[in-house]
């Protein structure tokens, strides 16, 4: 994969690619029940004068124990330019250099962004799956709005959930992971289904958050890593 090509895609060409995937998502072949390692991934940006840089954090953790199996970070210049719906591009180079670095090859990965949730289906979750050939999971902060579908908030109640439908299809789910607490945007990635992805976000959802562990912990890293980068290359 060449990050110079895609520095020069075109929106036209970037939504060519995803149209020529989207045929190729599954959504199923994940037994929740056998997933015994997931990691979690984020990415943070910042800018130093003209030029923006970004860090990658993966942690990957025992999912029945909660422990920190490993932890990596790669950062870089980024010179893919923003595209709506087109972020994997942008951020694709600099996740697939950090899972490089991993000892082990995970059972599951789960992205802080969306998945199936997404104008083509192809958040950054499901874009990245062709790459790494396993079960993927998007988990956002905010909603993705598509073609002005507002979501139903579920009720005020732990793990309650309320579907996000587009054209009569099910794009992704509204979850409350705890009483009391803004919900995320979940959506399957690739290779799951919608209800064991669900299934393993409230597995992995604690009381210290209402974001699932895994991409909480890449958060984490990834605000921790960027300040100390900031400080080293100011």
């Amino acid at each position: 994969m060449s990050k110079q090509i895609w520095s020069n895609l075109s929106l036209e060409e970037a939504i060519l690619i995803q149209n020529e995937l989207t045929p190729k998502i599954q959504l199923f072949g994940c037994n929740a029940e056998k997933v015994k390692t997931i990691a979690g991934i984020d990415l943070a940006y910042w800018k130093t004068g003209t030029k923006e840089y970004a860090v990658c954090c993966i942690v990957v953790l025992e999912k029945d124990s909660k422990c920190i199996i490993e932890s990596k970070y790669s950062f870089g210049e980024v010179n893919v330019p923003y595209i709506p719906g087109c972020l994997a591009f942008r951020e694709l180079p600099l996740i697939l250099d950090t899972i490089q670095k991993l000892d082990s090859n995970s059972d599951l990965y789960m992205f802080d962004g969306n998945g199936y949730l997404h104008p083509r289906h192809m958040g950054i979750a499901t874009h990245a799956s062709f790459f790494l050939n396993r079960p993927t999971i998007g988990v956002a902060k905010n909603y993705y709005k598509i073609k002005d579908v507002e979501y139903s908030m579920p009720p005020n109640e732990k793990f309650a959930y309320t579907d996000i439908m587009v054209d009569g299809e099910i794009y992704g789910r509204v979850l409350r992971t705890m009483k009391d607490v803004r919900p995320i945007f979940l959506s399957v990635g690739n290779y799951i289904d919608l209800d064991s992805a669900t299934k393993l976000v409230c597995e992995l959802a604690n009381n210290e958050s209402h974001i699932p562990l895994p991409t909480r912990l890449a958060d984490i890293e990834t605000h921790k890593m960027r300040k100390e980068l900031q400080m080293i290359n100011r």
